[in-house]
């Protein structure tokens, strides 16, 4: 079975998380990281991920177990190439992906999510207490 090399990545972030002193908010990427805020309120989480230069339709969310994983890629047609002479060219393609570890249980089907001013807002409703189920004995 083939798998996919961002899996094999995320597998290795695991198991660096688990030895203790790993800051996972330092990053690796410096300059350039795609910055991110979580914050907790009482009945939802929510994430605020600056993502400037992306169109809405470039950036792909998805949760995965208790993981939000931010996606964006942007590459700039040979047509626009074409329409400039430039000089000094940085902004060509721009690839970003950011797995965010989520401290609660939250309801999937109740996400919902923003794109404004180069900021994806994402709230997530935490999944309601489970008062259990009691069981009879017979």
């Amino acid at each position: 079975m083939r798998t996919d090399s961002f899996d094999e990545i995320d597998r290795l972030f695991d198991r660096m998380h688990r030895f203790a002193g790993f800051d996972e908010t330092a990053g690796w990427g410096g300059e350039g990281e795609t910055r991110v805020d979580l914050s907790e309120h009482d009945d939802e989480l929510v994430v605020a991920a600056d993502l400037p230069g992306f169109d809405r339709e470039e950036i792909d969310l998805s949760l995965d177990g208790d993981h939000l994983v931010i996606a964006a890629s942007h590459e700039e047609s040979a047509d626009e190439d074409e329409e400039e002479q430039y000089l000094r060219r940085e902004r060509r393609t721009t690839t970003v992906r950011r797995r965010i570890d989520l401290p609660v249980a939250v309801d999937a089907d109740g996400a919902s999510a923003s794109y404004t001013n180069g900021v994806l807002t994402v709230t997530l409703p935490k999944m309601g207490e489970s008062e259990g189920h009691r069981i009879d004995i017979q």
